[in-house]
């Protein structure tokens, strides 16, 4: 997936109050700090993920937060 389709999941899912935390999570992207999920996240999950993200301020352990998340979408699933 490419980041600007995962980019544009995310937004979608945001709302129209995106500011400050779509900026970091896109600079992530760019910079390589935030990797993309090798198998594409449900938008359930990648909404859980963003609601946990938005409810903390905008920071490098948020970012990181966000970053497990995502990896952990990617892990194989059992069952």
């Amino acid at each position: 997936m490419k980041s600007t389709t995962l980019l544009e999941r995310i937004r979608r899912l945001f709302a129209s109050d995106a500011g400050e935390h779509l900026d970091s999570i896109s600079d992530a992207l760019l910079k390589g700090t935030l990797r993309e999920p090798v198998r594409p996240m449900s938008d359930q999950e990648l909404a859980r993920a963003i609601r946990e993200f938005r409810s903390a301020p905008v920071s490098d352990w948020t970012l990181a937060k966000l970053s497990r998340r995502l990896a952990e979408a990617s892990a194989p699933r059992d069952g």
